[in-house]
C-alpha cells in the first residue's frame, strides 16, 4: 500500500527562491472524487501520472501513483477532468531536506505553499526562516479543494 506523510506550510518570505535547485510546471485535473478518495491526472515536464489519494484530513494519507502515456494524460485533462490546478513546483534544499514549494497560477495565483514529505508524522526537521504557518490540517489547501474552490474566491479573512 502506498502511504504519504506530508506537512504543508504557508511561506513567510522569498528566501526559498535562492535555494531552489530546479523547477517544473504542472497541470493536474480531477477525474472524480468522493468522501473517501480522489483520482487525478497530472502532467509535468514530459511525464504523466494517474494518482489516487485518500480523502483523509491530516498529514498521513493513502496514495497510489501510476505512470500513463503523456498524450493520454493530456487527452484526459482536456476531455475528462473537471476542476484543474496549474502550478510551478520548485525543489528547495535546506540542510539535507527537500521542500517542494508550489507556486500556483490561474485562479489560485498568489498562493505559494511548501510541502515536506516525511518518513514519520512526528519527524523533526530544520525549519527555514522562510517557512510560515502550518496548514496541513486545513483542507482548503489541498489541491483537490483548490481546484474546486480557488484561492481567488476566498474571502481574505479566511
Amino acid at each position: 500500500m502506498g502511504r504519504e506523510i506530508e506537512r504543508k506550510f504557508l511561506l513567510a518570505g522569498d528566501g526559498w527562491r535562492e535555494q531552489a535547485r530546479r523547477s517544473c510546471y504542472m497541470r493536474q485535473g480531477y477525474l472524480c472524487g468522493n468522501e473517501r478518495a480522489s483520482i487525478r491526472v497530472r502532467v509535468e515536464s514530459g511525464a504523466a501520472n494517474l494518482n489516487i489519494k485518500s480523502a483523509t484530513l491530516g498529514v498521513e494519507r493513502d496514495e497510489y501513483q501510476y505512470p500513463v502515456p503523456e498524450a493520454e494524460a493530456h487527452a484526459m485533462l482536456d476531455t475528462l477532468a473537471g476542476a484543474q490546478v496549474e502550478k510551478t513546483r520548485h525543489w528547495v534544499d535546506h540542510h539535507g531536506w527537500v521542500f517542494e514549494v508550489d507556486e500556483f497560477h490561474g485562479a489560485n495565483a498568489g498562493l505559494i505553499v511548501a510541502e515536506l514529505e516525511l518518513d514519520d508524522a512526528d519527524a523533526e526537521f530544520p525549519r527555514p526562516e522562510w517557512l510560515g504557518d502550518e496548514v496541513s490540517h486545513d483542507p482548503r489547501y489541498y489541491n483537490t479543494e483548490l481546484a474546486r474552490h480557488p484561492y481567488s474566491e476566498w474571502e481574505r479573512g479566511e
